[in-house]
């Protein structure tokens, strides 16, 4: 099982989506950023580590707000845990990602997000998180 982190970066009402490159698997979907937990990392740790390398923030790491397991139908398994990010140090740089945008909870459920995030996706947009 692969073990992700991800952050629901918040700012004047809006959080932060990243589009995938057409290179990447799963191409052009939309995620939150974040990365896979390396071996003997602590989960804020690493995703500390995964938005100064995306994003070249210096995140602060708030709590976490929500864990998925996720199983794709090619059967790979993946455990996400959401953390909320309100203040970081740093003016973001989109260094990975095809596109990087701000948008209102209420327009999230319009954006092709990674199967795995749907569910948050919804309880973000209906307000019912952070």
């Amino acid at each position: 099982m692969k073990r992700v982190v991800a952050a629901l970066i918040l700012k004047n009402g809006k959080v932060l989506v990243c589009q995938r490159t057409r290179h990447q698997t799963m191409p052009l979907k939309w995620e939150f950023p974040g990365g896979k937990i390396e071996e003997g990392e602590q989960p804020r740790d690493a995703l500390r580590r995964e938005l100064d390398e995306e994003l070249g923030i210096d995140a602060r790491i708030g709590e976490e707000v929500a864990r998925i397991r996720h199983e794709y139908k090619s059967g790979g398994v993946v455990e996400l845990r959401f953390y909320v990010v309100q203040d970081f140090k740093g003016e973001l740089d989109n260094r990975i990602f095809r596109d990087v945008r701000w948008a209102r909870r209420s327009e999230l459920p319009s954006y092709d997000f990674l199967e795995a995030d749907l569910g948050l996706v919804k309880e973000l947009a209906k307000g019912k998180i952070v």
